[in-house]
């Protein structure tokens, strides 16, 4: 039961980066006034939020494949799907730290949820080896 639930967080995680995406490439706004990842404190200066943009939006659809493949391995019970999440998990907590914009306010905006649950990924993941697996 508990690998089905994992499977489904995992997923879901997985598409939840792609409202992201969304909010990136402007094709709608997760929150009235929310810019991110404009002004990103590494890419806005040396690209423009525009080319900042297109990368966020290609880094959170790159991190919803990695969640999803990876939920879908733990559905499958196969054995790559840890390192698939750790990586996955990795990455997104990067693409939100390197396109914060280095303000404070509203984090929430900003993917501070993304990051505590990739880090409470990581830590069943390394840790606790959760979801267990069989293989």
């Amino acid at each position: 039961m508990w690998q089905i639930v994992a499977g489904i967080f995992l997923t879901l995680h997985g598409l939840v980066h792609l409202l992201y995406l969304g909010q990136s490439s402007r094709r709608f706004q997760l929150r009235p006034g929310m810019t991110w990842p404009d002004g990103s404190w590494t890419f806005s200066h040396l690209l423009g939020d525009e080319s900042a943009r297109s990368a966020a939006g290609v880094s959170c659809g790159l991190a919803a494949i990695g969640f999803v493949a990876g939920g879908i391995g733990v559905f499958a019970t196969q054995a790559w799907f840890r390192p698939l999440v750790i990586g996955s998990a990795a990455f997104s907590s990067l693409v939100y730290i390197l396109f914060w914009d280095g303000r404070m306010r509203a984090l929430a905006n900003k993917g501070l949820f993304a990051i505590l649950i990739n880090l409470a990924v990581l830590v069943a993941s390394f840790v606790v080896k959760w979801p267990a697996s069989d293989l």
